[in-house]
């Protein structure tokens, strides 16, 4: 069942790029949750360099971004060390997160059909309310669509 804007994020604890990462941790702060399919691909690249680039604007935001995919923690640090990602990157191996999230569908890969993560962004609030919710985001212009939301929230809270 999607996840609705105004409800509580689901809580989770998972393995992550500098140790066990858990949400509620983040309390007290806005949080940008970005789901995306896999590591070092052209599209999950190109959207991990863009929130990379404009971090210190979610910083000045209050808002902090986590990224998550199924890829392992050792892929993980690879990719974030490759793209300098000054930002968490949670594994989510068993899918846990993903279901919490409802982000896995069926998608059309080279005329298969498989299970994969649909590119989805939840922006958070600092009392863990999800406020936005993007799904089947195109990865142009998504991250600063995503900005002016955390910003236009900072000035509102």
């Amino acid at each position: 069942m999607p996840i609705a804007v105004d409800s509580q994020a689901p809580d989770f604890t998972a393995p992550a790029t500098g140790g066990a990462f858990s949400l509620s941790q983040l309390r007290g702060r806005q949080v940008v949750l970005y789901f995306y399919p896999k590591d070092n691909t052209p599209g999950c690249t190109t959207e991990s360099l863009a929130f990379r680039d404009l971090n210190p604007q979610f910083d000045a935001a209050g808002a902090t971004i986590v990224g998550v995919s199924r890829d392992s923690v050792r892929s993980h640090d690879n990719f974030k060390a490759k793209l300098e990602l000054p930002f968490t990157l949670v594994s989510d191996a068993d899918e846990a997160v993903c279901l919490a999230y409802d982000v896995i569908r069926k998608k059309k890969m080279y005329g298969k059909e498989v299970r994969g993560i649909e590119r989805t962004t939840f922006l958070i609030d600092p009392d863990g309310i999800v406020r936005e919710a993007w799904r089947g985001v195109k990865v142009p212009g998504h991250v600063d669509d995503v900005l002016a939301a955390v910003q236009a929230r900072a000035v509102a809270i």
